[in-house]
């Protein structure tokens, strides 16, 4: 029995890269896949009008669910999955951005390992990338950061395919709210990747730069506060062993007489000032992080409706 594909796609102010990159839906998948698929493009209240009519997506409808406020494309994603998980009835949904970066292509790829992998996320490993160098050195940062501070690895953006039996789970993960990969990560919902190269952008500008880029980045960090938050208290420890040992060898050399006079006391005090400091820093960290395990999170499964404006249908 041929399985009924979902394609979620947000969108702000990409109206003309959309139409290209339907076109490309077109043109690049699978018949088999394309018979069996439907479109639902979260608009993240794009202040742009849509200018041109859609292009014909296999003579089905195109469903475009416009949103209150904008809320960036995690919070749309969040948003557009809970939709489908109550509204549509569906077998995978497909996950992709609207600029054409995400190639119609490697949904094929995404298809084929799911058939492998039944039970499993499967996300878009990015193999190759097109950005400047500036922005690819930066990204390279990002992730060493991640995996520093959380002690995971992402390799992958939002680019994925989730079966319906996973669907269910994700969107009752608060995490997704702030960042899709990094709450999939969290919720140790099963999950597994191939690997792709990202394609251009089929019209307009990036609006990913260095500011967002960071925003991105520390709202994937975000959703492993409790991890992170432990892992510095940890390093915040080992640092003030350190500054001990400095402390112990400084009051050594100066009971032995080798210390010039007021050189020790002014280290060994600013050592012992700093220690303190970072240690209770870290241990308050970790308990406002306690804190808010504690608290009622947002479900986006439960409060995305708060958001929607509206549903239309586009033949």
């Amino acid at each position: 029995m041929a399985e009924n594909y979902v394609i979620v796609i947000p969108q702000f102010n990409d109206w003309e890269a959309l139409n290209l990159l339907i076109e490309k839906i077109n043109a690049d998948l699978d018949p088999a896949i394309l018979q069996q698929s439907t479109i639902l493009i979260v608009d993240d209240c794009s202040t742009k009008a849509r200018v041109n009519p859609f292009v014909s997506f296999g003579g089905k409808a195109i469903k475009v669910l416009k949103l209150y406020r904008n809320l960036g494309h995690q919070r749309a994603i969040a948003i557009g999955l809970s939709y489908i998980a109550e509204n549509v009835e569906a077998d995978k949904v497909i996950v992709m951005d609207a600029d054409g970066e995400d190639a119609p292509g490697d949904i094929n790829r995404l298809a084929a390992k799911s058939l492998q992998e039944p039970d499993k996320i499967i996300f878009a490993k990015r193999n190759k990338r097109t950005e400047s160098f500036l922005f690819r050195f930066f990204y390279v940062i990002y992730k060493s950061v991640f995996k520093l501070l959380t002690g995971k690895v992402i390799t992958f953006g939002n680019f994925s395919l989730v079966p319906i039996q996973r669907l269910q789970n994700l969107v009752r993960v608060s995490e997704i709210w702030n960042n899709y990969p990094g709450g999939i990560i969290k919720s140790k919902i099963p999950y597994d990747s191939v690997l792709t190269n990202r394609a251009k952008r089929l019209a307009g500008e990036s609006k990913m730069n260095f500011v967002s880029l960071v925003l991105h980045g520390l709202s994937s960090i975000s959703v492993m506060i409790d991890t992170t938050a432990v892992r510095i208290l940890i390093f915040s420890i080992f640092m003030s062993g350190i500054a001990i040992t400095f402390i112990v060898v400084i009051l050594f050399l100066k009971l032995i007489g080798n210390a010039t006079p007021g050189w020790a006391s002014t280290l060994g005090s600013t050592l012992t000032i700093l220690m303190l400091q970072s240690f209770l820093i870290s241990l308050f960290l970790v308990f406002m992080v306690l804190q808010y395990r504690s608290q009622q999170h947002f479900i986006p499964a439960v409060h995305y409706r708060d958001f929607v404006e509206k549903v239309d249908t586009f033949s």
